[in-house]
């Protein structure tokens, strides 16, 4: 199936005076055009193109590829405004539509906006839009506290920075969590801090490894968080407080510490443990 807004790998079929026409495992055609057409080919070679809607409104693949696919976030640059929308520059021949409605905020030439492309369903068209909250769900979540997850950063609120967690769902990023400069449209890695009610999802800068931590030590991780960042616990702490707060031996405590200490994520102190 030749699929719009997606990279496809398609076979050449045959030559024509326009391009060679490019077919997948199920007969479906399409153009590409002589511009893209390589010097050398031979009938059946595999190619990678984008395929999209030309001026005309029919399927049409390229060997460029776009700066933004079906299903995808970006930032990109608003080239011009109609009576009609904005026409983003993706680069591609033909820019790509972002209609009014679609637009938190009136985009004006020259400006960069965060924009989801999807398949209208009425028109059969690829758009944009930067109404990209609309596009998210935390529903049912697809990721775990101290999972590593890829950001995009998406829009300041008043106590942090909303991102799109694995391009999926909506996640925060608070004030003093941020140690560094981040704008709209950058991509980041980061981790799963915490999951609060309601399935919000608090997000820390950093690919720290959580996923390599034992068990103990994810256990000790997860009291530290809700406990804004410490426990009253030292190697010097009896074996039944340790056991009483996080359900293990002491010795399998101690050994968490230390893997926790060794990756910096911990500071031991005489009072406790607290969180770098």
């Amino acid at each position: 199936m030749i699929e719009l807004g997606q990279i496809n790998t398609l076979e050449i079929l045959r030559e024509t005076d326009h391009g060679v026409y490019l077919i997948d495992d199920e007969d479906n055609e399409v153009l590409l055009p002589n511009r893209y057409v390589p010097e050398a080919f031979k009938i059946w070679d595999k190619l990678e193109v984008f395929v999209y809607l030309d001026n005309e409104e029919r399927p049409v693949a390229t060997t460029d590829m776009p700066y933004i696919k079906r299903n995808d976030f970006a930032l990109l640059r608003c080239n011009q405004v109609t009576d009609y929308g904005a026409f983003l520059d993706w680069g591609l021949v033909k820019e790509l539509f972002c209609p009014f409605k679609e637009q938190a905020f009136k985009m004006k030439p020259g400006g960069w906006y965060l924009v989801h492309c999807y398949l209208d369903e009425k028109t059969d068209r690829l758009v944009a839009s930067s109404k990209t909250n609309r596009f998210l769900d935390n529903r049912e979540l697809s990721v775990a506290e101290f999972d590593e997850v890829d950001l995009i950063v998406s829009h300041p609120s008043d106590i942090g920075m909303n991102v799109i967690v694995n391009k999926t769902h909506l996640g925060l990023i608070y004030k003093d969590q941020i140690f560094k400069d981040i704008n709209v449209g950058d991509k980041l890695k980061g981790i799963v801090k915490k999951i609060r009610p309601g399935n919000k999802l608090d997000i820390a800068l950093g690919q720290i490894g959580y996923r390599n931590i034992e068990p103990n030590a994810e256990r000790i991780m997860q009291e530290l968080n809700d406990n804004s960042g410490y426990i009253n616990l030292t190697d010097k702490s009896s074996p039944d407080a340790i056991k009483d707060l996080l359900q293990m031996s002491k010795k399998n405590f101690k050994k968490a510490v230390g893997t926790l200490y060794k990756q910096r994520l911990i500071e031991i102190k005489q009072d406790g443990i607290y969180l770098t």
